[in-house]
This record gives structure tokens, sequence and C-alpha cells, in this order.
């Protein structure tokens, strides 16, 4: 059997599909390399996945009905689908919003589409995000919450993919699991993120962004955690029953928000530099907290998020100093 993953060349797909392959598992990935960020490094993640024969490769893009229906009939052994493939970032989603009903709304439809085509679809996990909390204010964020106050597109649009999941399940029984990531950071991170965007900055001696003066919490989630989860969730497809359709979301995060500053000052240790800070009143579409209730992923999975920020940031500042031979 064949596991389907889009948006392979993407950060937490490179991961993914690294650890399958390295299991024997036989991959099919597809990315449309697209040029949200420097798609260098989205070639040198592929370039890396391409040497493993059990790898297949085409560049797609997910809206693309055709071709992406295709795959059913190209590859009938596909029984997974770990779907990444989406226009992330909050704050792009204010100036580009089509670019997110496109990838996020009618991609994520075309991957449901695929899933429903094939010969038989054990189970379909899917990238939601931490942001469909909005304006939510009770901490840690739970599964249970109410989650009808975005305060983004970009978050509006991964609801929108969970409520369509939810669809699909429920009227073709197709086994569903939507992850809401927290924050995720590593090596192969990238580089619109804080902490990538914070390093190329303090190396470079030049001052770094800080919103809402420094008063933010992140759940920041090593990759590797992130991946264990993924790949735990996916061996153990939702069953449901006669009342309920075989689908679920979780969130997924390391259980343990963090000031924004503390990762700066591991950044600055880690970097043997010291930050010069440019503080900025709060962005549009930005959450001040995020903290993830990981008890229904723990209980069902038994994930348990192993990498703490002190271990976490020094690894990841190693693998940017040997990738840009700082």
């Amino acid at each position: 059997m064949a596991i389907l993953i889009t948006g392979v060349a993407g950060f937490i797909g490179y991961h993914t599909c690294k650890e399958l392959l390295r299991r024997g598992e036989h991959v099919i990935g597809v990315d449309n390399l697209s040029d949200y960020y420097d798609p260098s490094i989205k070639r040198a993640r592929l370039a890396q996945l391409l040497t493993n024969k059990q790898f297949v490769f085409h560049t797609l893009d997910i809206a693309e009905r055709a071709p992406m229906l295709s795959l059913a009939e190209c590859y009938p052994t596909i029984d997974s689908v770990i779907h990444l493939a989406a226009q992330v970032g909050v704050r792009h989603s204010l100036v580009c919003p089509f670019a997110y009903s496109r990838a996020n709304v009618e991609g994520h439809l075309v991957v449901l589409e695929l899933c429903r085509s094939l010969q038989h679809c054990r189970h379909l996990i899917y990238a939601s995000s931490s942001s469909v909390y909005g304006a939510n204010r009770k901490l840690p964020f739970s599964i249970e919450d109410r989650v009808d106050t975005p305060i983004s597109l970009y978050a509006a649009t991964k609801k929108a993919c969970e409520l369509m999941s939810h669809c699909y399940s429920h009227l073709y029984r197709i086994p569903t699991t939507g992850l809401r990531f927290f924050t995720v950071y590593g090596p192969w991170g990238r580089p619109d993120m804080a902490l990538y965007l914070f390093t190329s900055r303090i190396l470079a001696g030049e001052p770094i962004s800080v919103f809402n003066n420094g008063d933010m919490k992140r759940d920041f989630t090593y990759i590797d955690d992130i991946v264990t989860g993924v790949l735990d969730c996916l061996g153990r497809p939702p069953s449901g029953d006669s009342l309920n359709p075989p689908q679920r979301v979780y969130n997924i995060g390391n259980n343990q928000a963090e000031p924004l500053l503390r990762c700066i000052a591991l950044l600055e240790q880690a970097l043997g530099r010291q930050a010069v800070i440019d503080s900025l009143p709060m962005q549009p579409g930005d959450m001040q907290e995020t903290a993830a209730d990981i008890t229904a992923i723990a209980r069902d999975v038994n994930y348990a998020p192993r990498t703490s920020l002190e271990v976490g940031v020094p690894k990841f500042v190693s693998w940017y100093r040997a990738y840009h031979g700082v």
C-alpha cells in the first residue's frame, strides 16, 4: 500500500515523509513549490527525499482537479492521505485573500474528492491550525471550545476545512482526522516563521520586529514531536458509529505556552549574540497567546511531546548555521 502526502516539500511534509521512508513505506508526494517563501529550501528538502527509491514526486497544485483526481487511477494502492498543502501565514491573508480560498478551501475540497475516488481510503489526516481559536479568551484552548470567531481569513479557511471534512466523513464514511498545529519549529523550518526570521536578523546585526511590545506567548512545538503525533494518529483512524461519523479533531502542541521574549533569550544564548528589538504594536489578525490542551490526543493515541524549548532552539540554530554556512 502507499501513502499520499500533499505539501511534501513543505516543513512538516518533508519531515513526515522522511520518517515514513525511514520506516520503509512507499510515499507519493505532491507540491506546487509555490514562491510564498523562497522555494530554494523546498527544493533542498525535496532533493533529500528523492534519493529514496520508495518516493515518487509530482509537481501539482492541489486545487487543479483533473491532475489531482488522476492520482487515484495512477496509484490505486494509495490507502492513506496526509494533507499538509496549504496557503499559510496569518498576515499574508490580509493582502492575498484569494490565495487562501483557492488553496485552503477549493484545494481541500479536491483532496476530499480524491479520497472519495480512491478504492479504499483508510484515513485522511489534514492540517488545521491553532489560529481557529481566534478571539477565544479561555486558555488553554480545548477541542471542545467553540471556534466561530476567527480573527484572520487564514483561520476561517482552516475552520472551513474542518467543516468540509466532517461533511465527507458523514456522507461517505471517510475516516478523517484534523490536527490543529501549534507554532511548529525546528530544522528545515519555514523562513517566514519567527525563529527563522529572528535568527537571520540577529546574525546580520539587524533589529527584529517584536509585536505587542513582546507581550506574546506561543505553544512552541518541536518538529519531531509533531511528526510522532501525525504518524501515531495515522495508525489509528477513527471508526465512528451509527450516530457519529468517523471523524475527529485534535490539538497537537507542546502543552506549554512560552513567552516570546524567553524564546528570543534562548536564541541569543544559542547564537552568542544579543538581539536588537524593535517593539511594535499588535498586528491585525494576530493572537496574543496560544496554549494547547492536548488531553484528547494524549488519551487516544498516547501523544506526549518531549522536546522543551531549551533543547529545541539550540537544535534549530545548529541546523541553521550548517544550512547557511554561518
